[in-house]
């Protein structure tokens, strides 16, 4: 393999035609799959209330995918805290740990106090200029993407509901993360000094990370615990050179790091010519169309399907940064543009995402890609 190490992001897709059975098979199979193909780790996303999505409880995926596997490391890209206590993802992970030592991340994300933060912030706030897109040493920064309409959408306040216990409200982030420590460690104590201790969790064998999109507090929280830290070019383009500028710039060495480390992630499809690749990949824009719209995400169409959805040039403009930023084509293409995102982030490990159709087209794209990377 390259010096760079090439890892997976996996939503557990459902195909249009498919099952959440489907799904969730694929997943553990492709899993096998790029362990063989020399892939690092293997992330499960977390969503919610998603047709085309299957990946909403990823503790229960990673034992699955860590007990299908034997040297792959597997985890959570990411727990959503903002919908949980500290203790239930120390405990969660904690026995996943305890059955797999050495084998699991416990990646972190703030979507859930997010959520909260965002909408109150559009009531009040007017929205902020837009960027222009800009090429940098070969990379595209695309102009950002307004969450606005996707906020306002009642499916989005139907979701928020769904996920917190009526009245709740999330914790800090940082307050959270540091709880998560404290009980990982086994120092946790409440302001009156009263102590616990998860069972299982307290001195699991396993990293935390913390996954962003901004060179926000995920990113400078990340840098000032001194832990490894997720970048999302797939998911925010646009941001994701702020993003890895704060978390550096925030940096400090910890027990676990010595120094920065970064992976960036990626959303690929590779076939054996552009032109089949980019035939593959033609769905994405309606899927991706479909959240955006605050539907939430479809089963994933076929190529076929695709072309024969209608497809306006607003539909194009609310999708393009997306589009724009994916890695399509032969696995040469595609191995040219992945090393210069890596170069222009200076990523430690790249984290690809891939989604097509059919099962068999996503696991031939993540081997062409890892023989091409590793030739």
């Amino acid at each position: 393999m390259s010096a760079t190490p090439l890892s997976v992001l996996d939503l557990s897709p459902v195909p249009s035609g498919g099952t959440v059975t489907d799904a969730l098979r694929n997943t553990v199979d492709l899993a096998g799959r790029t362990e063989q193909s020399g892939y690092h780790r293997y992330w499960l996303a977390e969503h919610h209330l998603a047709a085309g999505v299957a990946s909403s409880a990823p503790a229960v995926l990673i034992g699955q995918v860590a007990a299908a596997t034997s040297v792959l490391r597997v985890g959570s890209g990411a727990v959503q805290v903002g919908h949980r206590t500290a203790l239930s993802v120390v405990e969660e992970f904690g026995t996943l740990a305890a059955l797999y030592p050495g084998r699991i991340d416990l990646g972190l994300g703030r979507s859930g106090q997010r959520r909260v933060e965002a909408a109150r912030e559009l009531a009040a706030a007017a929205p902020p200029p837009q960027a222009e897109a800009r090429m940098v040493d070969g990379l595209l920064i695309p102009q950002p993407f307004s969450y606005a309409s996707v906020l306002a959408s009642p499916r989005f306040a139907l979701s928020s509901a769904l996920l917190h216990q009526p009245g709740a409200q999330p914790p800090a982030f940082a307050d959270q993360v540091a709880d998560l420590l404290a009980l990982l460690r086994g120092d946790y104590t409440d302001a009156d000094g009263l102590d616990a201790h998860a069972v299982p969790g307290e001195g699991a064998d396993l990293r935390v990370w913390l996954l962003g999109s901004s060179g926000g507090e995920s990113a400078q929280l990340a840098g000032a615990l001194g832990l490894p830290f997720a970048a999302n070019y797939h998911v925010s383009p646009s941001s994701v050179l702020d993003a890895v500028a704060g978390y550096r710039a925030a940096f400090r060495p910890s027990a676990v790091l010595a120094q920065p480390y970064v992976m960036v992630s990626a959303d690929v499809v590779v076939a054996e010519t552009d032109e089949a690749a980019h035939r593959l990949a033609a769905p994405y824009g309606p899927w991706v169309r479909s959240i955006r719209s605050g539907e939430g995400a479809i089963p994933f169409p076929s190529p076929e399907q695709a072309a024969a959805l209608p497809w306006t040039d607003d539909d194009r403009a609310l999708v393009a940064d997306r589009v724009d930023t994916q890695f399509v084509g032969s696995p040469g293409t595609v191995t040219e543009r992945l090393r210069t995102l890596r170069d222009v982030t200076a990523a430690d490990e790249l984290l690809i995402t891939t989604i097509t159709h059919a099962h068999a087209d996503r696991v031939s794209s993540y081997e062409l890609l890892a023989k091409e990377w590793r030739d």
